[in-house]
């Protein structure tokens, strides 16, 4: 049997660092099994992306095009040079407020800057390595800005939804919910019964053709029955004169000291919120696929990413989780599925641009109403609520500041709070002890936890042990995760120790969850042993119990238990 103490590994050289995923899937192999997989994944991720690409640059003031753009350039370098296999890099929901705000303010150019600047500093940041810094944001944060964000989101297309007319929206919510109420006698009967129809046919598919690409297929009922019946709503082409058929040249944006300036905090925003969003995205990809991304190589790509797609007149990129997934999904095999569905999307450009005209912008409104739900993490909410007051401060305040102040500010008020709450509970596990010598005394062999030697269960390849050491908090989750992922088909079961941990968080919670649903995809047994009376109670509240997991007083008890013997464990654990 295995025996391992999770420690942190000595870092790789700076080469193996920065090497994109697609150079190791190259080196792997690749044949034409691949080819097809990857086609049939790009062509289905570029079916989702194609309305949602134009449905976000609308709603965050910019043209439809521009969305495309995005898409495609920075889809495109995201998957050549990422630290992903799966990542889909584009245009993202999360960043509607800021980059609506920036264009209020600054203007189109001051977008593009502001984007253009944002990339060098993405690719500082992963130049300097700080990547593994994004695993310090506790998780209530990113399932509070998450869930401020939908709403912000939704709140924005409530105008396209009912068809009013309000020319100029106000930013802030509870101003622009009062705005919208003044027009309410505006409303459009045709704007309404499209959206309506468009989250209709996404839900209907969703449940009964859930492989049907139901997005695009709402977008193009809604654009064939608007062009057949002559609707009186807003469309592309009535609000934007259409696309354009091919992708722009590139040029550089104003580069003067003032410009620079005038647009330096957008940026920051900007690189802060693509970084924390596309590390998040790729996190993702590795708890579906038991895959470990390059966070600095991935950094690196999404500045080179941004300063191509600002070039080329495009907007903010980073990675998308909704598409990163559909891309597993679809069967892809690696980043030449993300680089195959930038080039379905410009091939779409060139051959059917004109159609696009005809979309309303009410079935992009419901689209994004659709995105905007799904982006709530409702039972992950429920997890945090159960888990105690701290969580739910620590969510609530994110979430609050997130809808009604900023986005970076609630990041980092969420994370002040995380941080105080972990340090109030890691002072509650101190103990004074009493006579202790200077130096640590001996232990007696009655004393170890592990027990007497055992050749032959260390000789066994079918069970590996783990004994964590310290608390299994935010900043630890990233590290550790990384230990206990690597688990082999070969073997049979995986037992984690708690013995020696003083306090679990809901971030380290979150991810021996992930680690048991991969264990049971997997057909491996995974044992939780020891742990204190707190610990238990968080591990349940994060709903692990049996069967997905099997509990035992100690290590020695759930080995007798794996071989089959008679020896009862004794104080099981019950989560």
């Amino acid at each position: 049997m295995k025996d391992q103490t999770i420690r942190h590994s000595d870092a790789p050289d700076v080469v193996a660092l920065y090497t994109p995923k697609l150079v190791t899937v190259l080196r792997e192999g690749y044949g034409l099994q691949h080819v097809q997989a990857d086609a049939v994944a790009g062509l289905t991720v570029a079916i989702v992306a194609l309305p949602l690409s134009m449905a976000i640059a609308i709603a965050s003031g910019a043209t439809p095009a521009q969305g495309l753009y995005t898409a495609i350039v920075g889809g495109f370098l995201v998957s050549l040079l990422g630290g992903s296999r799966f990542q889909i890099g584009g245009p993202a929901g999360a960043f509607i407020v800021l980059v609506a705000a920036t264009v209020a303010q600054h203007g189109m150019d001051g977008l593009i800057l502001a984007t253009f600047l944002s990339g060098l500093m993405m690719a500082a940041a992963g130049f300097l390595r700080l990547g593994a810094f994004v695993k310090f944001i506790p998780y209530p944060v990113t399932v509070g800005f998450t869930a401020g964000i939908a709403v912000i989101i939704f709140a924005s297309q409530i105008r396209e939804i009912f068809g009013l007319a309000l020319t100029a929206e106000p930013g802030e919510l509870l101003e622009k919910l009062g705005a919208l109420w003044d027009v309410r006698a505006s409303l459009t009967p045709a704007a309404l019964g499209i959206s309506a129809a468009t989250i209709a046919v996404i839900l209907g598919l969703r449940r009964w053709r859930p492989h049907w690409p139901g997005m695009l297929i709402a977008v193009a009922l809604s654009a064939t029955a608007t062009a057949t019946l002559s609707l009186p709503v807003q469309t592309i082409g009535t609000r934007f004169g259409g696309i354009p058929s091919s992708l722009p040249a590139p040029h550089l944006p104003d580069m003067s000291m003032q410009a620079i300036t005038a647009v330096l905090p957008s940026a920051i925003s900007f690189a802060l919120l693509g970084a924390i969003e596309s590390l998040l995205s790729a996190v993702v990809a590795d708890g579906m696929t038991g895959r470990r991304h390059r966070s600095n190589c991935e950094l690196v790509a999404q500045g080179v990413a941004n300063v191509g797609s600002s070039l080329f007149g495009g907007f903010c990129v980073t990675g998308t989780i909704a598409r990163t997934a559909t891309n597993v999904r679809a069967g892809a095999h690696g980043p030449v599925a993300g680089m195959l569905h930038a080039v379905f999307l410009l091939l779409f450009m060139l051959v059917a641009a004109p159609l696009a005209s005809y979309i309303p912008l009410a079935a992009l409104a419901g689209v994004l109403a659709v995105v905007a739900w799904n982006m709530i993490e409702f039972p992950a909410i429920a997890v945090l609520v159960r888990s105690g007051w701290g969580e739910v401060t620590v969510l609530a305040a994110t979430f609050f500041l997130t809808v009604f102040r900023d986005l970076i500010e609630a990041i980092v008020v969420g994370f002040a709070l995380g941080s105080v709450l972990f340090i109030h509970r890691m002072s509650r596990t101190t103990d004074v002890v009493t006579d202790s010598a200077l130096v640590g005394r001996d232990r007696p062999d009655t004393a170890d936890p592990r027990g007497t030697y055992d050749e032959v269960q260390a000789q066994n390849p079918d069970v590996v042990i783990y004994w964590i050491t310290g608390a299994l908090f935010f900043g630890a989750t990233a590290s550790i995760g990384s230990v206990l992922d690597r688990i082999q088909d070969t073997h049979k079961a995986l037992i984690v120790d708690f013995s020696s941990v003083p306090f679990l968080d809901s971030t380290g919670a979150n991810m021996i969850e992930g680690l048991a649903r991969k264990a049971h995809k997997q057909g491996v047994a995974l044992w939780l042993t020891g742990g204190s009376a707190e610990v238990q109670r968080v591990l349940g509240t994060h709903g692990l119990a049996p069967p997905s997991v099997r509990y035992a007083a100690t290590v020695d008890a759930a080995v007798a238990q794996l071989r089959g013997a008679a020896e009862p464990s004794g104080g099981a654990l019950h989560a």
